[in-house]
């Protein structure tokens, strides 16, 4: 109940503050978004948020500015399991609600010398070139809760430093305490994850995992990078290194243990962040009207094995294989847009090796496109085409490909509103990222108030 009330009177003072200083020396800004999703196989929902956004910004003088970022969501569906969870004040069983904490930071300009900026707090850092999908932005974690949301970022305390050189600058992060990526839930937890396959003959009574966190020390759970970025008549490059964990749980043990004499049998497991050095390299620029882009990096990971054991009259059988591989391997992305005359605009990409994929023989294919045309001078705006496609053998294409199709309408009745609806269609073969959670075909409407 303190938590609530707490809740309560940080919107409170954050609204105040926005009523009495306007837009100066603080501007409160934000938006109200309400996400709904339904199975069309099934009609049964699968998504169901109602967003409260907040931004409180300001600058006391040219010498530093502040952001902050927190955002209440009434989330998910009813839990409700007996009288008592409808009699809680705080109605979190009737209907889901939290907070999140996404930035706070101050930035400090020409801080001790005149062209160095530094960044101090929570925050979210963004590097690379790509839409959406960057294999050198890897300080911040993932935030992969909403399976179409790619890109998404969770915050993270950093100090962020950046030294300008005319055309060129050089920034330099170091993140103190390892933060992990979120995952989805339900039908979609497989995306990543891909299915635990259990021996033939066996029959899998529980599971369990456990993941095992870094050490919050500095020798083992913080992490730095610094990038050099310059433009070169209109051409923007950068060269970046990254020296941390990733943000994604790798399995490296695995105990099995017989139930029973018909092959039922009892899992647990542990997963680990390993270890890994990023080191990378993008570019962005335009030929006439074309936007062109292009991202790459070279992982290079600790080595990580899988530890197996299942006790049998005759002693404990231990198996030990390779579950990440010391080789260095690359991920890039290539894309471009274009806006056509009368408002018809194409994006595409191709890409090699999606955020969860880990080893040279590991990396998939994707194909990645979207259409848009706008009307109505830019209140009505058709996507018919969205789509990315995957394939994770071209040799035999027709059994381990993947795909979304994602057809959009958004329309903006008035200033600062927009009403989306869509479908997401998935299908596909194989061990892949979109045939991974096939027949989850789903209907979309968002409306979303900005100010």
């Amino acid at each position: 109940m303190r938590t609530f009330k707490n809740i309560q009177i940080l919107i409170l003072i954050c609204l105040a503050v926005g009523t009495v200083y306007g837009q100066e020396p603080m501007l409160l800004s934000g938006y109200i978004q309400t996400d709904n999703r339904i199975r069309t196989e099934s009609s049964k929902y699968t998504w169901n948020e109602n967003r409260l956004n907040l931004r409180l910004e300001g600058a006391g003088s040219a010498k530093y500015h502040y952001f902050s970022e927190i955002r209440l969501r009434g989330f998910g569906f009813p839990s409700v399991t007996s009288t008592s969870d409808l009699q809680l004040r705080e109605k979190d069983k009737v209907y889901g609600w939290g907070l999140e904490f996404r930035e706070a930071y101050l930035d400090l300009y020409q801080f001790g010398l005149e062209n160095l900026d530094l960044r101090i707090g929570r925050q979210i850092i963004k590097w690379g070139t790509a839409d959406a999908l960057n294999p050198t932005n890897n300080l911040s974690p993932d935030d992969l809760e909403d399976i179409y949301n790619f890109g998404a970022q969770l915050g993270t305390n950093a100090v962020n430093a950046t030294y300008y050189l005319g055309d060129a600058s050089l920034n330099v992060a170091y993140i103190p305490v390892f933060t992990p990526a979120t995952l989805p839930s339900g039908d979609f937890a497989q995306a990543f994850a891909g299915q635990l396959e259990v021996p033939e003959g066996l029959v899998l009574r529980s599971f369990e995992d456990t993941i095992i966190l870094p050490e919050s020390k500095m020798s083992t759970s913080s992490q730095y990078a610094a990038r050099f970025s310059t433009s070169l008549r209109g051409h923007d490059i950068s060269i970046s290194y990254f020296n941390g964990r990733d943000d994604l749980p790798l399995l490296n043990k695995m105990d099995i243990s017989p139930v029973d004499a018909m092959g039922t049998i009892d899992i647990t497991t542990e997963l680990v962040y390993p270890e890994i050095q990023v080191i990378g390299a993008d570019y962005a620029g335009s030929i006439r009207d074309i936007g062109l882009w292009a991202e790459g990096a070279l992982f290079i990971p600790e080595k990580i094995d899988l530890v197996s054991t299942i006790p049998t009259p005759f002693g404990t059988l231990v198996d030990t294989s390779v579950a990440l591989s010391d080789d260095p391997y690359l991920r890039f992305v290539v894309g471009g847009d274009y806006t056509f005359k009368g408002g018809f605009y194409v994006n595409t990409q191709y890409m090699h090796g999606f955020l969860h994929e880990r080893g040279k023989d590991e990396l998939n294919d994707y194909l990645i496109l979207r259409l848009e045309k706008t009307f109505m001078n830019g209140r009505l705006k058709v996507a018919p085409l969205t789509t990315a496609l995957a394939i994770s053998d071209w040799e035999d294409f027709e059994n381990n490909y993947g795909f979304v199709l994602a057809p959009e309408v958004t329309y903006l009745p008035a200033d600062n509103i927009e009403m989306s609806l869509g479908t997401f269609v998935l299908e596909g073969k194989g061990a892949n990222l979109f045939s991974n959670i096939k027949d989850n075909d789903e209907v979309f409407i968002k409306v979303k108030v900005s100010f």
